[in-house]
Protein backbone atom coordinates (compact mmCIF):
# COMPACT_ATOMS: atom_id res chain seq x y z
CA UNK A 1 0.00 0.00 0.00
CA UNK A 2 0.96 3.77 -0.25
CA UNK A 3 3.26 5.23 2.63
CA UNK A 4 1.48 7.01 4.69
CA UNK A 5 4.88 8.38 6.58
CA UNK A 6 4.85 12.41 4.84
CA UNK A 7 5.93 13.99 1.85
CA UNK A 8 8.85 13.28 0.00
CA UNK A 9 11.79 15.33 -0.86
CA UNK A 10 12.31 17.67 -3.65
CA UNK A 11 13.77 15.88 -6.54
CA UNK A 12 14.14 16.32 -10.04
CA UNK A 13 11.51 15.85 -12.00
CA UNK A 14 12.85 12.97 -14.02
CA UNK A 15 12.60 10.71 -10.67
CA UNK A 16 9.24 8.36 -10.73
CA UNK A 17 7.37 8.81 -7.69
CA UNK A 18 7.82 5.55 -6.15
CA UNK A 19 11.49 5.58 -5.94
CA UNK A 20 10.92 8.62 -3.75
CA UNK A 21 11.40 8.28 0.30
CA UNK A 22 8.33 9.13 2.25
CA UNK A 23 9.39 12.50 4.07
CA UNK A 24 11.54 15.35 3.00
CA UNK A 25 14.35 15.56 3.93
CA UNK A 26 14.23 19.11 5.69
CA UNK A 27 12.10 21.55 6.22
CA UNK A 28 9.40 21.07 8.80
CA UNK A 29 7.29 18.20 9.00
CA UNK A 30 4.99 17.41 5.69
CA UNK A 31 1.31 18.31 6.59
CA UNK A 32 0.23 15.78 3.73
CA UNK A 33 1.19 12.55 2.63
CA UNK A 34 1.05 10.76 -0.52
CA UNK A 35 -1.67 8.66 0.30
CA UNK A 36 -3.70 11.90 1.04
CA UNK A 37 -2.64 13.21 -2.12
CA UNK A 38 -3.74 10.06 -4.12
CA UNK A 39 -6.94 10.18 -1.92
CA UNK A 40 -8.18 13.51 -2.89
CA UNK A 41 -7.71 13.10 -6.45
CA UNK A 42 -9.75 9.65 -6.27
CA UNK A 43 -12.25 12.25 -4.71
CA UNK A 44 -11.70 14.59 -7.43
CA UNK A 45 -12.14 12.34 -10.02
CA UNK A 46 -14.66 10.17 -9.12
CA UNK A 47 -17.15 13.79 -8.23
CA UNK A 48 -15.59 15.81 -11.43
CA UNK A 49 -13.95 13.75 -13.78
CA UNK A 50 -10.36 13.35 -14.57
CA UNK A 51 -9.79 16.76 -16.03
CA UNK A 52 -11.02 18.26 -13.06
CA UNK A 53 -7.66 16.59 -10.83
CA UNK A 54 -4.88 19.65 -11.50
CA UNK A 55 -2.12 20.39 -9.08
CA UNK A 56 -4.00 23.70 -8.13
CA UNK A 57 -7.48 21.32 -7.86
CA UNK A 58 -5.34 18.98 -5.11
CA UNK A 59 -3.76 21.28 -3.72
CA UNK A 60 -6.61 23.44 -2.42
CA UNK A 61 -8.67 20.62 -1.40
CA UNK A 62 -5.50 20.01 0.78
CA UNK A 63 -6.00 23.22 2.10
CA UNK A 64 -1.98 23.51 0.79
CA UNK A 65 -0.84 26.04 -1.79
CA UNK A 66 0.25 24.59 -5.41
CA UNK A 67 3.78 25.36 -4.90
CA UNK A 68 3.64 23.42 -1.54
CA UNK A 69 2.67 20.64 -4.01
CA UNK A 70 5.78 20.06 -5.31
CA UNK A 71 7.20 19.12 -2.42
CA UNK A 72 5.85 16.25 -2.59
CA UNK A 73 5.34 15.92 -6.27
CA UNK A 74 6.79 16.69 -9.45
CA UNK A 75 3.22 17.31 -11.59
CA UNK A 76 -0.02 15.61 -12.34
CA UNK A 77 1.53 12.32 -13.82
CA UNK A 78 2.78 12.02 -9.96
CA UNK A 79 -0.87 12.49 -9.15
CA UNK A 80 -2.70 10.31 -11.51
CA UNK A 81 -0.03 7.18 -10.85
CA UNK A 82 -0.67 7.54 -7.10
CA UNK A 83 -4.34 7.63 -8.00
CA UNK A 84 -4.32 4.66 -9.86
CA UNK A 85 -2.23 2.69 -7.84
CA UNK A 86 -4.33 3.55 -4.34
CA UNK A 87 -7.62 2.11 -6.59
CA UNK A 88 -5.69 -0.56 -7.15
CA UNK A 89 -5.53 -1.42 -3.41
CA UNK A 90 -8.76 -0.35 -2.40
CA UNK A 91 -10.17 -4.33 -2.11
CA UNK A 92 -7.98 -7.26 -1.13
CA UNK A 93 -7.48 -9.27 -3.99
CA UNK A 94 -9.46 -12.70 -3.81
CA UNK A 95 -6.83 -15.54 -2.48
CA UNK A 96 -5.92 -17.98 -5.17
CA UNK A 97 -7.68 -21.15 -5.84
CA UNK A 98 -4.92 -22.88 -7.55
CA UNK A 99 -6.87 -23.27 -10.54
CA UNK A 100 -6.22 -20.55 -13.02
CA UNK A 101 -9.41 -20.58 -14.94
CA UNK A 102 -11.34 -19.41 -11.47
CA UNK A 103 -8.17 -16.92 -9.95
CA UNK A 104 -8.17 -15.14 -13.52
CA UNK A 105 -11.94 -14.71 -13.43
CA UNK A 106 -11.98 -13.17 -9.81
CA UNK A 107 -9.10 -11.04 -10.93
CA UNK A 108 -11.24 -9.98 -14.25
CA UNK A 109 -14.04 -9.23 -11.92
CA UNK A 110 -12.74 -7.67 -9.29
CA UNK A 111 -10.95 -5.31 -12.03
CA UNK A 112 -13.94 -4.46 -13.96
CA UNK A 113 -15.66 -3.61 -10.90
CA UNK A 114 -13.38 -0.98 -9.46
CA UNK A 115 -13.52 0.40 -12.88
CA UNK A 116 -17.34 1.07 -12.69
CA UNK A 117 -16.80 2.07 -9.27
CA UNK A 118 -13.85 4.75 -10.75
CA UNK A 119 -15.07 5.30 -14.70
CA UNK A 120 -11.91 7.90 -15.04
CA UNK A 121 -9.56 4.60 -14.63
CA UNK A 122 -10.30 3.68 -18.15
CA UNK A 123 -8.36 6.42 -19.46
CA UNK A 124 -5.68 5.68 -17.69
CA UNK A 125 -5.42 2.27 -17.48
CA UNK A 126 -2.63 2.14 -20.82
CA UNK A 127 -0.09 3.41 -18.71
CA UNK A 128 1.57 -0.01 -16.82
CA UNK A 129 1.01 -0.10 -13.27
CA UNK A 130 4.27 0.12 -11.55
CA UNK A 131 2.63 1.25 -8.10
CA UNK A 132 3.50 -1.44 -5.35
CA UNK A 133 -0.91 -2.30 -5.27
CA UNK A 134 -0.11 -2.04 -9.40
CA UNK A 135 2.75 -4.55 -9.33
CA UNK A 136 0.96 -6.82 -6.80
CA UNK A 137 -1.91 -7.63 -8.77
CA UNK A 138 0.17 -8.58 -11.56
CA UNK A 139 2.47 -10.40 -9.82
CA UNK A 140 -0.75 -12.27 -8.80
CA UNK A 141 -2.21 -12.72 -12.60
CA UNK A 142 1.04 -13.83 -13.73
CA UNK A 143 1.36 -16.51 -10.67
CA UNK A 144 -2.37 -17.69 -12.04
CA UNK A 145 -0.77 -19.08 -15.03
CA UNK A 146 2.95 -19.80 -13.93
CA UNK A 147 4.01 -23.49 -14.27
CA UNK A 148 1.65 -24.72 -17.18
CA UNK A 149 4.50 -24.86 -19.48
CA UNK A 150 3.96 -21.17 -20.81
CA UNK A 151 7.07 -19.11 -21.36
CA UNK A 152 7.34 -16.09 -19.35
CA UNK A 153 6.72 -14.18 -23.19
CA UNK A 154 3.82 -16.45 -23.12
CA UNK A 155 2.26 -15.51 -19.94
CA UNK A 156 2.71 -11.71 -20.24
CA UNK A 157 0.64 -11.80 -23.62
CA UNK A 158 -2.29 -13.90 -21.94
CA UNK A 159 -2.49 -11.12 -19.25
CA UNK A 160 -2.14 -8.21 -21.12
CA UNK A 161 -5.36 -10.12 -23.42
CA UNK A 162 -7.43 -10.20 -20.02
CA UNK A 163 -6.72 -6.71 -18.88
CA UNK A 164 -7.35 -5.38 -22.47
CA UNK A 165 -10.71 -7.51 -22.61
CA UNK A 166 -11.63 -5.73 -19.41
CA UNK A 167 -10.95 -2.51 -20.42
CA UNK A 168 -12.71 -2.77 -23.74
CA UNK A 169 -15.53 -3.78 -22.06
CA UNK A 170 -15.76 -2.12 -19.42
CA UNK A 171 -15.23 1.34 -21.88
CA UNK A 172 -17.94 0.35 -24.13
CA UNK A 173 -19.99 -0.32 -20.61
CA UNK A 174 -19.60 3.45 -19.60
CA UNK A 175 -20.15 4.61 -23.04
CA UNK A 176 -23.37 2.85 -23.17
CA UNK A 177 -24.51 4.66 -19.30
CA UNK A 178 -23.26 7.83 -21.05
CA UNK A 179 -25.72 7.30 -23.65
CA UNK A 180 -28.31 7.04 -21.40
CA UNK A 181 -27.86 9.83 -18.98
CA UNK A 182 -27.49 12.31 -21.82
CA UNK A 183 -30.93 11.05 -23.71
CA UNK A 184 -32.63 9.81 -20.79
CA UNK A 185 -34.08 7.18 -22.25
CA UNK A 186 -33.38 3.59 -20.43
CA UNK A 187 -32.79 0.67 -23.22
CA UNK A 188 -36.25 -0.38 -23.24
CA UNK A 189 -37.24 3.02 -23.70
CA UNK A 190 -34.42 3.04 -26.68
CA UNK A 191 -35.79 0.00 -28.15
CA UNK A 192 -39.42 1.08 -28.03
CA UNK A 193 -38.30 4.49 -29.72
CA UNK A 194 -36.05 2.65 -32.13
CA UNK A 195 -38.98 0.02 -33.34
CA UNK A 196 -40.31 1.53 -36.37
CA UNK A 197 -36.94 2.20 -38.11
CA UNK A 198 -35.65 -1.17 -36.87
CA UNK A 199 -38.76 -2.97 -38.37
CA UNK A 200 -37.60 -1.38 -41.73
CA UNK A 201 -33.98 -3.01 -41.72
CA UNK A 202 -35.29 -6.16 -41.08
CA UNK A 203 -38.04 -6.27 -43.73
CA UNK A 204 -35.18 -4.42 -46.05
CA UNK A 205 -33.04 -7.59 -46.08
CA UNK A 206 -29.90 -6.22 -46.40
CA UNK A 207 -28.58 -7.53 -43.18
CA UNK A 208 -30.29 -10.97 -42.53
CA UNK A 209 -27.75 -11.53 -39.91
CA UNK A 210 -28.26 -8.40 -37.97
CA UNK A 211 -31.66 -8.84 -38.22
CA UNK A 212 -31.48 -12.42 -36.67
CA UNK A 213 -29.19 -10.81 -34.00
CA UNK A 214 -32.10 -8.51 -33.44
CA UNK A 215 -34.87 -10.96 -33.72
CA UNK A 216 -33.92 -14.17 -31.67
CA UNK A 217 -30.64 -12.69 -29.66
CA UNK A 218 -31.74 -13.42 -26.24
CA UNK A 219 -28.33 -12.06 -24.74
CA UNK A 220 -28.64 -8.43 -25.71
CA UNK A 221 -31.97 -7.84 -24.52
CA UNK A 222 -31.78 -9.42 -21.59
CA UNK A 223 -31.96 -6.55 -18.82
CA UNK A 224 -28.58 -8.06 -17.11
CA UNK A 225 -26.91 -8.20 -20.53
CA UNK A 226 -24.20 -6.35 -19.23
CA UNK A 227 -22.91 -8.41 -17.03
CA UNK A 228 -23.82 -11.78 -19.20
CA UNK A 229 -21.88 -10.68 -21.66
CA UNK A 230 -19.10 -9.91 -19.38
CA UNK A 231 -19.12 -13.41 -18.10
CA UNK A 232 -19.31 -14.93 -21.38
CA UNK A 233 -16.91 -12.90 -23.20
CA UNK A 234 -14.69 -13.93 -20.36
CA UNK A 235 -15.01 -17.83 -20.83
CA UNK A 236 -14.18 -17.77 -23.94
CA UNK A 237 -11.24 -15.65 -23.51
CA UNK A 238 -10.67 -18.72 -20.86
CA UNK A 239 -11.25 -21.10 -23.59
CA UNK A 240 -8.61 -19.66 -25.49
CA UNK A 241 -6.09 -19.45 -22.97
CA UNK A 242 -6.87 -23.11 -22.14
CA UNK A 243 -6.49 -24.44 -25.71
CA UNK A 244 -3.06 -22.48 -25.94
CA UNK A 245 -1.68 -24.10 -22.34
CA UNK A 246 -3.07 -27.31 -24.00
CA UNK A 247 -0.73 -27.01 -26.94
CA UNK A 248 2.38 -25.77 -24.78
CA UNK A 249 1.98 -28.74 -22.27
CA UNK A 250 1.87 -31.02 -25.65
Amino acid sequence: MIDRGGAVAGTGGDEVIWLRSGRAARGPRPAHSLADIAGTGVRVADADGLDAVSMRRIAAELGSGTTSLYRYVSSKDDILDLMYDAVLGEEELPPPRGYWPADLTAIAHRMRGLMIRHPWMTALAGRPSVGPNGLYATERALRAVDGLGLSIDEMVVLIEALEAYVLGYVTRELADRAATRRSGRDWDQWMAAHARYGRTIIDGGRFPLVARAWLDAREPHARDRQERGFRHGLERLLDGIGARIRAARD
